[in-house]
């Protein structure tokens, strides 16, 4: 192999310096690639890892010769309290910690990745997979060590993690969908019931729990079947309900709540209020967060599909600050929305998206279905994506 004066190899491309991201320009001419590692692995000098378990958190600080480069590792173990946790934030700042990682354990992180961010510190949240530990050499003392040494090397893959208002705001939209999911599975029950009490006030109306049909089965549960007056019935119908008042009755009569079904619906009835009311509680405190964020909202809502509701619970989800994604496809990658790549052998085994973004792909893809219905205002993703579906089929992931 014949070097140049200047010291590069024959057969390289004109490219002085070669890294992982332009690995395919640095390729000799029997085809080997070339990737030159960084001026030094070592990324940060002292730095800290954090094995977080329910009550009990071992750390250790990791301290890097600039000589040598080798590390020496200062291990203690503090518990879970707040107390502690402050403690450890103190004792790691008097060896000159700034950047702590810590795997993602449950919720256990959360309080420690607040107070450490609270004491000034840059903690970082990893996913466990990328910091595991060999089989049969795993202690938690062992753990920390691993961590620490990982993460001065920056071999560490870190978490998103967004300012603490956009963390609140992203609690508040996640428990709101999870009351939405609750108000979902008590209505299905609900009409399950009444199937099965005799009561078809479904087949007659668009909306089994809208206000006619729910003043209707207010009156049957409150009210003994010998008593119930068809007038009655009649009365609580709406006058823009297009269903005659032959079918609303001929839905109810000969109804029966066999055993238990009155009580049960009675429960549920109250549940559905009692969910109502939190959902309108949540509602009540992110107006707070659509009035702060109310510019980039007006921004999200000019792309087709998305809403005023689903612009907040996006912004929940990835926050405001787009400079800590790489591009849109690393951005897109998170969400779980980009094609994996499963290659073997020469050959590509599956092309699906990912498992990642569990609360934002389903958003994404309800905007992107509901762009898909716009006939006026931009027909273009409609078009495109009848072209898609004759040979995808509907609904299809990538």
């Amino acid at each position: 192999m014949a070097y140049f004066a200047n010291g590069s190899m024959k057969g390289i491309m004109p490219e002085k310096t070669f890294t992982s991201e332009n690995l395919k320009s640095a390729a000799l001419d029997d085809g080997t690639r070339i990737v030159t590692s960084p001026v030094t692995d070592i990324k940060r000098p002292v730095c800290a890892g954090i094995d977080v378990h329910k009550s009990v958190l071992m750390a250790a600080i990791c301290k890097t010769d600039p000589k040598t480069l080798s590390a020496v590792f200062y291990v203690r173990q503090f518990t879970s309290a707040n107390s502690d946790i402050r403690h450890m934030a103190d004792w790691m700042k008097s060896y000159g910690v700034q950047d702590i990682c810590m795997e993602s354990t449950g919720k256990y992180w959360i309080p420690v990745y607040d107070i450490l961010e609270q004491n000034g510190l840059k903690p970082v949240l990893t996913h466990p997979k990328y910091v595991k530990q060999a089989k049969g050499r795993k202690t938690d003392f062992r753990d920390a060590i691993h961590i620490a040494n990982l993460f001065r090397m920056d071999l560490v893959v870190a978490s998103f993690i967004p300012p603490s208002d956009i963390r609140d705001l992203r609690e508040l939209c996640r428990y709101r969908l999870k009351l939405t999911y609750m108000r979902t599975s008590e209505k299905n029950r609900y009409q399950n019931s009444m199937t099965i009490s005799k009561v078809r006030l479904d087949s007659v109306f668009s909306d089994p729990f809208g206000k006619s049909a729910s003043s209707i089965m207010s009156y049957l549960i409150s009210t003994d079947p010998d008593e119930v007056d068809d007038n009655e019935i009649l009365r609580r119908v709406d006058r823009r309900v297009k269903a005659s008042s032959e079918d609303i009755l001929d839905s109810i009569h000969g109804y029966e709540f066999i055993g238990v079904q009155r009580d049960k619906l009675q429960v549920i009835r109250k549940h559905l209020d009692d969910i109502n009311e939190c959902i309108r509680m949540i509602d009540a405190k992110l107006e707070y967060y659509r009035c702060k964020y109310a510019e980039i909202i007006r921004h999200l809502i000019t792309m087709i599909g998305i809403t005023e509701d689903s612009a907040l619970y996006i912004l929940g989800e990835i926050g405001a600050d787009m400079s800590v994604w790489r591009d849109s496809a690393s951005l897109a990658s998170w969400a779980g929305l980009s094609p994996a790549s499963h290659e073997s052998a020469g050959k590509k085994k599956s092309t699906k998206v990912g498992k990642g973004g569990h609360y934002l792909k389903p958003l994404l893809v309800q905007c992107a279905l509901a762009a898909t219905k716009s006939t006026k205002k931009c027909p273009y993703f409609r078009h495109k994506y009848q072209t898609l579906k004759k040979r995808r089929g509907h609904k299809r992931p990538s």
